[in-house]
């Protein structure tokens, strides 16, 4: 009995069972499954030539950007400020030249002393005229793209945007009607390093530089290159490549060899490679880019199967990201003896370093054989002890009487240097 009532009562507990399961079922089988996390949204596509391409996703860098200059000049009251936290190589004066020059870039001087001022964000070049010891700062141009480079030979303007190259003839005696003619259109519409410095050599023809599309990229044959073009636009020659994106270039007034500035890539690391200055001492010559950086700096990804002593090195390396802008050498004026044939740099300052460096200007000295003997800083203070800018020097040009001007795109101005007493030097 005892074995066939256990037996019965196992039936029992088990048929229970299986129906509490299937009765179960059901229930489990109503219930909504959990909502699943939403994806995260993927982030918009940086436009072609974004600075930011190849950014690492690392913390620190993520950090980094370019610097956006304030949409509007600085007020006469913060550029009074400016001076005072500037330190220059003794004897030497600096003073507010000219305010209210949104974006100031690259300067020439006419033949009757009128400055004119490109622009890299503004549509219109500017120039300052000087009458009775005042000032005064009014619109050349407007509805233009990108006019960035000057250049002015016997009264004639050049005026470089993005894609192409005009020339305002007799420009100083039509301030008021200035009619721009078109002479040179063949060239990229790429925004990357497309912005242009021009220069009218000792040979007569307008150089014109056409820089790297892209941070690193093998470079299309059009690109990466330093042009020379007759006057009229024709006459098309390459004179260099490897050159990535030069925004400032002159010629020796002894050797009348080019020196020109160049900006090596981005995102290898903060400290390299180093910014650049080059010398060309023969037509064709390729310095490098994207191959090669600062010399004797292979790029990790474009530089395998290459050398470094395929291509020209650079005369002097100018510091990792210092963004070296502007340059013009010393023929002679009120300056010390020291400086006559010294190359003058703007360095615009690094955005894509933690602790930034630039935001100066530095003086380039040469031995004979054309060499560069040592560079020194100028003026320092442009970049503040607290990692941020006050402003950024962008061009530096002699004026007829020996000083010098600085354009500053941070501010909107234009500052002078001179040097002795600051009484007398102003009156020069």
């Amino acid at each position: 009995m005892t074995g066939g009532f256990s037996a019965r009562r196992a039936m029992l507990l088990a048929g229970t069972f299986g129906t509490l399961v299937f009765a179960a079922l059901p229930a489990v089988a109503q219930q909504s499954p959990a909502p699943a996390a939403p994806a995260a949204a993927a982030p918009a596509p940086l436009p072609p030539g974004s600075p930011l391409i190849g950014r690492p996703d690392s913390a620190g860098a993520m950090k980094l950007a370019p610097v956006a200059p304030p949409p509007l000049p600085a007020t006469a009251e913060k550029l009074a400020t400016v001076p005072g936290k500037l330190t220059l190589q003794k004897g030497f004066n600096i003073e507010l030249y000219a305010g209210g020059v949104p974006n100031a870039r690259s300067m020439r001087q006419g033949d009757k002393g009128t400055v004119f001022v490109g622009s890299r964000l503004q549509d219109k070049v500017h120039y300052i005229t000087e009458s009775g010891g005042k000032r005064e700062v009014k619109v050349l141009l407007s509805g233009l793209y990108r006019p960035n480079g000057l250049a002015i030979k016997d009264g004639t303007l050049y005026i470089a945007e993005l894609s192409k190259i005009s020339k305002i003839e007799k420009v100083e005696d039509n301030l008021t009607n200035a009619k721009p003619v078109m002479i040179y259109d063949n060239l990229p519409k790429d925004e990357a390093h497309g912005w242009k410095f021009i220069g009218i050599g000792p040979d007569n023809k307008l150089y014109v530089p056409v820089g790297l599309p892209c941070n690193s990229c093998p470079a299309p044959d059009t690109h990466a290159q330093i042009r020379r073009i007759n006057l009229d636009g024709s006459g098309m020659e390459v004179v260099a490549r490897g050159v990535r994106n030069t925004v400032g270039f002159d010629w020796h007034p002894v050797s009348k060899e080019l020196y020109f500035t160049d900006n090596s890539r981005d995102w290898v690391s903060e400290d390299f490679p180093q910014d650049e200055l080059n010398r060309v001492t023969k037509v064709g010559e390729h310095f490098g880019n994207p191959f090669c950086h600062q010399g004797d700096f292979l790029d990790p990804e474009l530089g395998w199967g290459h050398s470094c002593d395929e291509f020209t090195k650079p005369v002097a390396k100018m510091g990792a990201h210092t963004a070296v802008l502007g340059a013009r050498f010393y023929a002679g004026g009120n300056f010390p003896a020291k400086y006559k044939n010294a190359m003058f740099i703007a360095r615009h300052g690094s955005w894509n370093r933690t602790k930034k460096q630039g935001g100066d200007i530095v003086v380039a000295f040469f031995n004979k054989d054309g060499t560069v003997k040592n560079v020194e800083p100028f003026i320092t203070g442009f970049l503040g002890a607290d990692n941020n800018y006050i402003g950024r020097p962008v061009d530096v040009l002699f004026l007829k009487d020996g000083s010098m001007l600085i354009s500053d795109d941070f501010n909107g101005a234009v500052w002078r240097v001179t040097y002795g007493n600051p009484k007398s030097a102003a009156a020069k």
